[in-house]
């Protein structure tokens, strides 16, 4: 293959059949169509993957941003701090809060500076709540509205999710885009895990015993730098990608979005709010002395569930690609309601390989739930507007709004790792136990189940869309 020369700092590979991509500094590439075929198994893959493989990175590490304070709570009591357990659950969800809050703006800087640009961006914002974290936690007289205000910070990892979506959306071609976004949101979500893995490995060993909490946010400075450096030398700019106010207006105007979203809060938000509140509920129920006693730490086994619904979440679009992600999310639902349903029943039991063998099953579910949510919304606002139109600004039209939809949606959902905390929290404070949260959980799945099927796959429903 032959190299062309487009400026004096850029240069695209020569395609062999399609339209010509061309590129212009700041590594902006126009003329980008992944559904052209032989741009794409000419050129587009490639860069297509590069951008994947470094969106990925990024999003990576704001699932790791976001997710800290999940993990720093349960060292608190034991660094001095004399936090409630209510103002812990605080510290929990209110980065999930502001993260979801963020996701609707973060989808719009794609659109306004660039996917490449904005990914630095966000990234190096990264900066501040891992400093932020380090200077609160190393002095145990942090006041409350301190701690808070910085674990709210924590939510800047979260927004990365909705611009780093809505610029993957752009890169892959229908075919792809189950696979690709569903490779794209897994790598973020391990984020969510590999830190529940190491930060109590950093903060025990690498502090040589002590409770040096600290090195909970610097531990991640010198990555978020990496990825954001990789970020600038290898990603690209598409000039395609187009998500206005107006195409977001447009999308809020169809009911298929809120109706999504309703789905999404269940699948994505069970994952992220059951990630950030498993050490805590591991901890409140069993004690800290369960887990791998590695040296003089003892690493909780609550990075298995992000590790396992992370995992699941690539594989939920992939199904979803074969036999519909509608049909895959009420599976989905279905298998969350029976799961919690048994941890209802089981939990007076007091067993912790029970109660681990039954939430690692719902993180699966709702993992997979997410990729197939997720995987619909593209297809739903594509087919509804083949239904309407078909010109090929009808097209571009249902891209546009898409892409939009993929922010909002996403946004909506992460609401409930707000949610769920808050929700676990209420019950213990009413109860002094966790059943009566985990029969709203029941109840809630079975509701999201029946409106997959009543909406989507309902043979006699007006608005049943089959193909997704």
């Amino acid at each position: 293959m032959t190299v062309e020369r487009i400026d004096s700092t850029t240069r695209v590979p020569a395609q062999q059949s399609g339209a010509i991509i061309t590129s212009s500094r700041g590594r902006w590439l126009h003329h980008w169509d992944a559904e052209d075929t032989g741009q794409w198994e000419s050129v587009g893959r490639t860069i297509a993957r590069r951008n994947l493989a470094w969106s990925i990175a990024c999003e990576f590490l704001g699932f790791v941003i976001w997710q800290l304070w999940s993990i720093v709570v349960v060292f608190l009591p034991g660094a001095g701090f004399t936090f409630s357990s209510g103002e812990l659950f605080w510290l929990i969800s209110i980065p999930s809060l502001v993260g979801a809050t963020l996701r609707i703006p973060y989808t719009f800087m794609v659109a306004r500076f660039g996917g490449r640009n904005w990914t630095i961006i966000s990234a190096l914002l990264l900066l501040i709540p891992a400093v932020g974290l380090a200077i609160c936690v190393s002095n145990p007289d942090t006041p409350f509205g301190a701690m808070l205000a910085v674990a709210a910070l924590a939510g800047l990892g979260g927004g990365n999710f909705a611009s780093s979506m809505a610029n993957i959306t752009y890169f892959f071609p229908a075919r792809e885009k189950g696979w690709a976004l569903g490779l794209n949101a897994a790598g973020g979500n391990l984020g969510a895990a590999v830190a529940q893995f190491t930060v109590p490995l950093a903060v025990m060993i690498l502090a040589a015993g002590n409770l040096g909490l600290a090195a909970a946010g610097l531990m991640w400075i010198p990555l978020i730098l990496i990825a954001s450096w990789g970020a600038w030398k290898y990603m690209d700019n598409l000039s395609s990608a187009k998500s206005d106010v107006a195409g977001s207006l447009a999308s809020l105007r169809e009911p298929h979005l809120w109706i999504l979203a309703l789905l999404y809060i269940g699948t994505f938000g069970s994952f992220i709010g059951f990630s950030a509140v498993f050490p805590k509920l591991i901890m409140d129920t069993f004690g800290a002395g369960v887990g791998i006693p590695v040296g003089p730490a003892i690493i909780s086994l609550a990075f298995l569930g992000a590790l396992i619904g992370s995992l699941a979440r690539p594989y939920g679009g992939k199904l979803a690609d074969r036999w519909g992600g509608a049909r895959i999310t009420m599976v989905c639902f279905g298998i969350l309601s029976l799961t919690a349903l048994a941890q209802l029943l089981t939990l007076p039991l007091g067993s912790f390989p029970l109660f681990l063998g039954l939430f690692l099953v719902l993180f699966a579910a709702a993992g997979a739930g997410n990729g197939s949510t997720y995987r619909m919304i593209p297809m739903v606002f594509a087919l509804r507007a083949s239904s309407e139109e078909t010109s090929d600004g009808g097209k571009m039209s249902a891209a546009r709004k898409g892409s939009a939809a993929l922010g909002i949606i996403s946004a909506i959902g992460a609401y409930g790792g707000f949610v769920v905390p808050q929700v676990l929290n209420a019950s213990r404070i009413a109860t002094g136990g966790y059943q009566g949260a985990f029969l709203g959980f029941v109840a809630t799945y079975l509701i999201l189940m029946g409106v997959t099927w009543l909406v989507y796959l309902r043979p006699s429903s007006a608005t049943a869309l089959s193909r997704i």
